[in-house]
């Protein structure tokens, strides 16, 4: 029985660090996770800012152009100069943050670049037009609607380039949900046999030592027990062999009395010897039993 509390007490020790670094796993997983669809997450919402930025690099060009040819001044070119500067810093980010997506929308931004320049090479031409001071022939130009059809098609593929995001959007969002809701019950069941576990080792643990409390009581009463029977035994082992050597002392003594005139002188010492002999034996029963270790010996003599 003691053979199977042991054991189950080291399966069980072994099932918790199991179970604790099984739940440190699945810690470290969700959170890999969860910084993977955070990563995700923050490069479609920079691809949207850089759509953004784009289409209103295109509006400040197409204004500041507007501004000009209609007043040639050319502070009123400013804007255009500005967004000019901007429009090629927010199409890298753009081509970046697109690295990672479908062909489709990487087809998207290249068909955008393309109209762009072709917008931004229809404001320039009307720009040197007007600066050359051909103002006919710049509003002529900006009347052919060749710049409102680039920045019309510009407008429909930024729009699919948005549309395209907030799905990429709505499906990170909705995977983040559906891992927060994974990793939320594998934590809570992880926890939960965890608890289990330490509660009932906790309890085997209680129980084998009550019941090595129990054994090591009985064992002392055992021990008790045992000694008690080994002081009755030298009690009485000690009066017997008092008992021995008076006798023996007492004939020796008896002897030399009535008998050491007849004894010859060898005898009467040999009588001497075993009276002396008893005697010492007697002095060495009495520092036996009155060791302070042997109460019951003591008690004995």
């Amino acid at each position: 029985m003691k053979t199977i509390r042991k054991a189950a007490l080291q399966v069980g020790a072994t099932a918790l660090v199991a179970l604790m670094a099984w739940n440190a796993y699945l810690a470290i997983s969700h959170l890999k996770q969860m910084q993977q669809i955070a990563a995700l997450t923050l490069e479609s919402s920079t691809i949207q800012a850089d759509t953004s930025g784009v289409l209103k690099d295109l509006t400040d060009m197409e204004t500041g152009q507007r501004g000009y040819l209609l007043t040639g001044e050319p502070s009123y070119l400013q804007p255009y100069t500005d967004a000019k500067g901007r429009i090629g810093t927010d199409f890298a980010g753009l081509r970046a943050g697109l690295a990672n997506r479908g062909e489709h929308e990487r087809s998207l931004e290249s068909q955008l670049e393309t109209l762009a320049d072709s917008k931004q090479d229809e404001m320039e031409r009307s720009i040197k037009f007007r600066q050359q001071g051909y103002r006919r022939r710049a509003f002529r130009l900006v009347d052919s609607n060749e710049g409102m059809e680039y920045m019309d098609k510009a407008r429909g593929l930024l729009s699919s380039l948005a549309v395209a995001e907030t799905s990429s959007f709505a499906e990170f969002d909705k995977t983040s949900k559906a891992s927060l809701k994974k990793a939320f019950a594998e934590t809570i069941v992880a926890n939960s046999c965890l608890l289990v576990l330490t509660v009932s080792l906790f309890g085997l643990i209680r129980y084998h030592v009550k019941v090595l409390e129990r054994e090591a009581a009985q064992s002392r009463e055992d021990l008790d027990v045992r000694v008690l029977q080994l002081e009755k035994l030298m009690s009485a082992l000690s009066n017997q062999a008092r008992s021995k050597t008076s006798a023996i002392e007492v004939n020796a003594r008896l002897l030399l009395q009535n008998y050491g005139g007849f004894l010859p002188r060898q005898g009467h010492e040999y009588a001497e010897q075993i009276q002396e002999a008893s005697a010492q034996m007697e002095r060495l029963r009495q520092d036996l039993v009155s060791n302070p270790g042997s109460n019951g010996g003591a008690k004995a003599a």
